[in-house]
């Protein structure tokens, strides 16, 4: 595939706006980790980490697109580029079905969800999740079955990889994810729906009692809109790749490449623009924690205007001293 400056372009544009939403994001969370102790909140902290490594990840791709060079990236150089970027979307892909199983088992265990999902089992499924991210995105570096026999450049996914490597990441990655997803949404909208049930019941009942009604709590459609709208954004970012790729390997002749990596390997990518803006919207503490944020850069923003003009006016302006009378009035005075 020939480089293209407009496509450098788009990458570079897209990195800077995958860096900055979740390093925003990250910040967010930190603040809101140190001032409570929430186990959801460390998966939604290690998904924006992941997903800012892609977005430093896919920025050392844009000089290759960009340059007008006629020597490309070396091959091994390249190879470990494209194993960075894998190990982060990996990273990325797990983390968001680590955090729909946390929201199920918050839902389906509700009283025992903070003796199972502890600090401690958090801690190790996040350490688990990055060994086996990294031991997906290197796999190729060591199966020369997975390794294309000629490199050419520019720098690209399926310049150093071969076609079987998404194969047997669709088998053996998203279609179980996928799998996962159903069943945690399905599973998810039952618990909800007879929750929602026993509400109902109850609240028939202190009608007809005369009691007071509680009100409903919604958190359990929450969750499972959270989770149907995370199946839905990691369905269309990644199936056309995945689905494309096979028919790449099924058929040798067609030339596929081009789609592949201009177009549907970029969308796939792009999922991680979208779960800053999903997960952070979302969650309400992290939206509330961002809103404090921009209210805090507002008001320094104020602040050092206010000084520049001053500053400028030849030092901070005095209050005028103004003359004022004032009267006295008593009682009697208004009496009279």
């Amino acid at each position: 595939m020939e480089p293209s400056f407009s496509f450098g372009v788009i990458l570079a544009v897209l990195a800077s706006l995958i860096i900055a939403a979740n390093a925003l994001v990250a910040l967010a969370v930190l603040l809101l980790i140190h001032r409570s102790d929430g186990v959801g909140l460390c998966f939604t902290l290690n998904l924006a980490v992941a997903d800012t490594l892609i977005g430093v990840a896919i920025s050392g791709l844009v000089s290759d697109q960009v340059s007008n060079s006629a020597r490309s990236t070396q091959k091994t150089l390249c190879s470990l580029r494209m194993a960075f970027v894998t190990s982060s979307a990996a990273a990325s892909v797990l983390t968001v079905m680590l955090i729909a199983f946390d929201r199920y088992l918050a839902i389906k265990q509700p009283l025992r969800y903070f003796q199972i999902m502890s600090g401690l089992v958090a801690g190790a499924c996040i350490a688990g999740l990055w060994l086996l991210s990294y031991f997906i995105g290197f796999l190729p570096l060591g199966v020369p079955v997975f390794q294309q026999t000629t490199y050419q450049g520019p720098c690209s996914f399926f310049a150093v990889f071969h076609p079987r490597f998404v194969l047997t990441l669709f088998c053996v990655g998203f279609f179980p994810a996928q799998l996962l997803f159903v069943f945690f949404y399905c599973d998810m909208l039952k618990v909800a729906f007879m929750h929602s049930q026993q509400i109902r019941k109850m609240e028939h009942a202190g009608a007809m009692a005369g009691a007071y009604r509680p009100p409903r709590t919604p958190s359990d459609f929450k969750a499972v809109r959270t989770v149907s709208v995370l199946i839905g954004s990691f369905t269309l970012s990644w199936a056309p790749f995945f689905i494309t790729g096979i028919v790449q390997v099924a058929c040798q002749e067609c030339q596929l490449y081009l789609a592949l990596e201009r177009y549907l390997w970029l969308l796939g990518v792009g999922n991680s623009l979208l779960n800053p803006l999903i997960y952070a919207y979302w969650q309400k503490e992290v939206r509330q924690q961002l809103y404090q944020m921009a209210l805090g850069v507002k008001k320094g923003l104020t602040a050092f205007l206010f000084l520049l003009v001053s500053a400028k006016n030849g030092g901070p302006e005095r209050p005028r001293e103004t003359s004022c009378h004032i009267v006295t009035i008593s009682h009697s005075e208004l009496d009279g």
